[in-house]
């Protein structure tokens, strides 16, 4: 779990800084910045959370606790004078590394799935995740790591589609995957849903 909760440290990054640049130039420009800014955002707090849910399972060290400072502030520097030259050759090369950490994720399914009996690796087949993740990602009390592990890779993958497409969208094209309408549907169902729920009460 070591490597995990490094890499994850680390993977939280790219997304808060491409909606904080997104933010400052939204200001400076006095203009919308197109439905980009919650959609990094969301993914850097999906990252975070794949983080808060592996150092529940293991209480990182010192040293890698060093490491992850040492790893935020050069990566971090790196990253955002990166993306303020080129978005789009960050976003390439963010969808690269989120193709890594879906190989690194389905390589840990199989370990699981192939570990025997008794071992480790082999009771996660059958343990429960740490409370946090059940209820993030909803998996319920029957809910075991080997699902939660599936549930990180299907986030990987989504990061990797969304950073490839959005490395081809043009300057100041609409995010594609911004629908402000299906939004509000959303929001509204809920309301009337919560309404009708306390008339019935």
């Amino acid at each position: 779990l070591n490597r995990t909760i490094y890499l994850e440290t680390i993977a939280a990054v790219p997304g808060m800084v491409a909606a904080i640049v997104r933010h400052f130039r939204s200001l400076r420009n006095m203009q919308a910045d197109g439905g980009y800014m919650q959609l990094f955002l969301e993914e850097a707090n999906n990252e975070r959370m794949h983080l808060l849910t592996f150092v529940r399972m293991k209480d990182p060290g010192l040293a890698l606790r060093l490491a992850v400072i040492l790893g935020q502030f050069g990566f971090g520097m790196a990253f955002t004078t990166a993306y303020i030259l080129s978005p789009a050759f960050c976003h390439r090369f963010v969808g690269y590394v989120e193709e890594e950490a879906c190989s690194t994720y389905t390589k840990i399914i199989k370990a699981i799935e192939k570990a025997p009996e008794g071992s480790e690796l082999g009771a996660w087949r059958t343990a429960q995740p740490p409370k946090i993740a059940r209820a993030y990602w909803k998996l319920g009390e029957a809910g075991t790591v080997l699902d939660l592990m599936y549930a990180v890779r299907a986030d990987e993958a989504e990061h990797r589609d969304v950073n490839h497409l959005i490395s081809g969208v043009k300057e100041g094209q609409v995010n594609p995957l911004y629908d402000p309408e299906s939004k509000l549907d959303i929001m509204l169902t809920k309301y009337v849903q919560a309404l009708m729920k306390r008339g019935s009460d």
